[in-house]
């Protein structure tokens, strides 16, 4: 009996690598960074590895532009839009029309610009008049469009983030490093192609002969700019993902990198807002995500088929049992039963990997179907990983008077005999 309450006591306290934010150990320094706020999330677990200020509230400036572009890439998604489609460029997305000390992919009137160039200008130029004419590709306008944004936001958990448009230029969009870290591994996940196709290429020339009208085809008068991003390429595995700066802000930079299957996410926000500014981002956010590399990694591990196991006076002999939270730290495998799991955890664990199984004996009709019946546990050489409630698959209704009869006659001797 102890043994089967110390069982069910496992389930109501989870380990700690089951919790969005990860005990850090006395033997791992967190680092002390100069930006305002920061946040460090595991792509694949949405794991919380470093937060600092993370609920405060900042404007996100240019990072507003990887929700404009998760709108457009959402439309293409589902159909509604095609990357390579023309794009009307109203007088409102020209860039003599931006405001002031706008990043400009210089859209101009006549321009011939598809889709997938505008996305570009907004991922590696950081384009104002791009993020105009994207918004105005979706919604009738700029209002219309930051209402859908706000609309994706709070489908994606997002409380704390307001946008007033789709460029970033206004400091009353609004965000902070928890909820964008938490929305950029939202984005890469639903736009696995994106950080190939945009925010690691380098650099990008705007406009070409294609771009102008014909008068103007023998000197279009292109500009060649290179990816705002200045950690890609100098920080290894850095592929994006987006950098911004206003007034009001100081200069933001949202991050992800992969190393050996690991990816993270990085935020930092509020850098100050003063000459120099951006070098301290930078070196924020490279110290995180070396930080983050040197102390944690993301453990991938494949559990075996359970088989079914006896239950005592019921209609039926056994059930099939199932991992209780599969859907959200794992995916089916297989058709034979089996399940990939994913797990954050620190550095120099998970060398070797075993899974152990323990049941509820004896596991006693009638069963709901969801009823708890034992545990499967993740362990290395260092000892436990993560520990996952084993569930009925099906309902177990109780058995008639004789099944019932005999079962017990059957659990006296065996407790007997044990």
């Amino acid at each position: 009996m102890a043994a089967l309450l110390l069982l069910i006591v496992s389930f109501i306290v989870p380990s700690p690598l089951n919790a969005q934010e990860l005990s850090i150990p006395p033997g791992i320094e967190a680092p002390v960074l100069a930006s305002h706020a920061a946040a460090l999330m595991d792509a694949a677990t949405g794991v919380t590895l470093y937060n600092k200020n993370g609920n405060d509230i900042i404007p996100p400036a240019s990072l507003t532009k990887l929700m404009t572009m998760h709108i457009a890439l959402q439309e293409v998604a589902q159909g509604r839009a095609s990357l390579d489609e023309i794009v009307d460029l109203p007088r409102q997305s020209w860039s003599v029309n931006q405001p002031p000390r706008s990043s400009l992919m210089y859209l101009s009137v006549g321009h011939r610009v598809s889709l997938r160039e505008l996305l570009l200008g907004l991922a590696i130029f950081s384009g104002n008049d791009a993020a105009v004419a994207v918004a105005l590709r979706f919604a009738p306008d700029i209002e219309s469009f930051a209402e859908r944004m706000n609309q994706e936001g709070r489908s994606l958990g997002m409380t704390d983030t307001w946008f007033v448009e789709p460029s970033g230029i206004s400091e009353y969009n609004l965000t902070t490093a928890m909820e964008f870290a938490s929305f950029c591994r939202q984005y890469l996940i639903l736009h696995p192609e994106a950080v190939k196709d945009y925010h690691s290429v380098m650099e990008f020339a705007y406009p070409k002969a294609e771009n102008v009208p014909a008068l103007y085809r023998d000197d279009p008068k292109t500009r060649i700019q290179r990816n705002r991003n200045p950690l890609l390429g100098e920080v290894e595995g850095v592929d994006g993902l987006k950098t911004g700066y206003i007034d009001e802000a100081g200069y933001n930079i949202a991050l992800t990198a992969e190393r050996e299957g690991t990816r993270f996410v990085a935020v930092i926000l509020g850098a100050p807002a003063s000459p120099g500014g951006d070098r301290i981002r930078d070196e924020d956010g490279r110290t995180l995500l070396e930080w983050g590399f040197n102390n944690f990694k993301t453990l991938r591990t494949v559990s075996l088929p359970q088989e079914p196991v006896r239950v005592w006076k019921g209609r039926t002999n056994r059930v099939e049992l199932i991992p209780a939270d599969w859907e959200g730290d794992g995916e089916a495998a297989g058709t034979d039963g089996s399940y990939a799991w994913r797990l954050t955890t620190y550095a120099g664990r998970g060398g070797s990997l075993w899974w152990e199984t323990e049941h509820i004996d004896p596991l006693i009709a009638p069963l709901p179907a969801g009823s708890i019946a034992g545990t499967m546990t993740l362990r290395d050489e260092f000892g436990e990983l993560k520990r996952i409630p084993l569930i009925t698959a099906q309902e177990v209704e109780r058995g008639n008077f004789f099944k019932r009869l005999w079962d017990s006659v059957r659990l006296f001797f065996k407790r007997y005999f044990s």
